[in-house]
């Protein structure tokens, strides 16, 4: 079982770069958890807005099949120093996360920047640590993909519930995210996919249990079996 843990800025940032991903991580028993850095208070809509976004995320979590963690720090004052460092430090250190799934670091927003940069400090000592696309993010080449096609609605019914800023955003229309799915897809010679730009990516190719290995004849093993 992984233990992942994904880091965002703002509430909907996740779903939006890695919500299918995350879906199928609970698919495949993975313990998940979201660390959202702020509570969005300078996103779309008035105060009322405002103060429901944090029950938003909260239902988009548990649509993740997610766990919630927030980091009580304030929208669009995110600055990567030993505080904001510490806030992603506790969190891998409650989770146990073994995989971290952030923002790209080259970003026009400015929380995302920071967010970026004080996760890959937090997350120093990690193998696994991969980077998603923002509609903000500039600069983006990936590499590794995630094949989301039976997870496309779910992460499409994650975005739904944060409704005070989905009616607000033509970055989050839902014709958007399955564009942007299928381009990935694409890209990466299968249907819908995410697409992640990683700073370390460890491949565990621990053998498969044995029956699950199919029989090999002689003649075509290049590894000895051993007993």
């Amino acid at each position: 079982m992984r233990r992942v843990l994904a880091v965002g800025a703002h509430p909907d940032d996740i779903e939006l770069g890695c919500g299918a991903t995350l879906l199928a991580h609970s698919a495949a028993g993975d313990a998940v958890t979201m660390l959202v850095m702020t509570g969005g208070e300078n996103g779309p809509g008035d105060d009322t807005a405002v103060v429901g976004r944090r029950a938003e995320q909260e239902r988009a979590a548990r649509t993740l099949g997610a766990g919630l963690l927030w980091g009580g720090l304030r929208d669009c004052t995110l600055t990567p120093d030993a505080a904001t460092v510490a806030v992603v430090e506790r969190a891998l250190a409650e989770t146990a996360a073994d995989v971290v799934y952030v923002h790209a670091p080259d970003d026009s927003h400015q929380d995302h920047r920071a967010t970026a940069a004080a996760a890959l400090s937090a997350a120093r000592r990690l193998s696994r640590v991969l980077h998603y696309q923002s509609p903000s993010t500039l600069t983006f080449s990936p590499t590794t993909f995630v094949d989301v096609t039976a997870y496309l609605s779910g992460k499409l019914a994650a975005l739904g519930a944060h409704a005070s800023q989905v009616e607000m955003s033509a970055m989050v229309e839902p014709d958007a995210v399955v564009a942007s799915a299928r381009h990935w897809g694409a890209q990466a010679r299968i249907g819908y996919a995410e697409a992640f730009a990683p700073t370390r990516m460890v491949l565990d190719l621990a053998p498969a249990p044995r029956h699950a290995v199919q029989a090999v004849p002689e003649a075509h093993r290049l590894i000895p079996t051993f007993r």
